[in-house]
């Protein structure tokens, strides 16, 4: 059964702009099909939804790659650390929800990302060509809210480092398949819930092609079992 990781980057649940407009994407994605899809929600902001990834983990992934043996503590958290990562290859496709936070993404979503990043995991490196994506053939959903900031304001109302960078990101791990639909300004906007719509009907028209295509993964699965 093809499969869809959701990964929540707000802490505001009921309360999210960009979680609602996940969930509006995602039933309209099952809406679409003639199939279920499964459907795996990580919230990043949930207590231990993620390890640590600080001293130890960083001396676990120098030790892999110096060939080295690592102490127990550092199997510990290098294992940790592959099992987010498993976790995010074994999807055949993404949902993201991101608020912007100071012109940014949310610390955990970074976390997350820096986590999962890891050469030989999702990138690959060659001395002459560079990197690598090895997260090839999958596509993505990524919803961007902010509350001030939209395209084309002038600079006296913020900047946007999250889209651009949740961009490259998907593109350096290989996922080039990638679309963006922004709802903003959430809060300085004389007409929110029109603004609101559009990106809902934005998304409801992404999720009739992010439908064919998981259905023709489910069938080429099913073709190689």
């Amino acid at each position: 059964m093809p499969s869809i990781l959701h990964i929540n980057a707000s802490p505001r649940y009921a309360n999210s702009d960009s979680l609602r407009l996940a969930r509006h994407f995602i039933d309209s994605v099952q809406a679409a099909a003639s199939e279920t899809f499964e459907v795996e929600t990580v919230n990043l902001f949930d207590d231990g939804a993620l390890p640590a990834f600080g001293r130890t983990a960083a001396a676990a992934k120098m030790a892999v790659f110096t060939g080295q043996d690592q102490t127990p503590e550092q199997v510990a958290a290098w294992e940790a650390a592959r099992a987010v990562f498993d976790q995010f290859a074994a999807a055949d496709a993404y949902v993201f929800n991101i608020p912007m936070w100071n012109s940014g993404v949310p610390y955990v979503l970074k976390q997350w990302i820096d986590i999962i990043t890891q050469p030989g995991w999702s990138f690959g490196f060659d001395p002459e060509r560079g990197y690598s994506g090895l997260m090839e053939g999958k596509q993505t959903v990524a919803i961007h809210t902010s509350g001030v900031y939209a395209p084309g304001v002038p600079a006296a109302f913020g900047s946007d480092f999250s889209s651009s960078y949740v961009a490259d990101w998907l593109n350096f791990v290989g996922i080039e398949d990638a679309t963006h639909v922004r709802f903003a300004p959430t809060v300085l906007n004389a007409d929110v819930e029109g603004t609101r719509i559009l990106a809902e009907n934005e998304l409801s028209d992404a999720a009739l092609l992010f439908a064919g295509k998981l259905q023709a993964v489910g069938r080429l699965q099913f073709a190689t079992d």
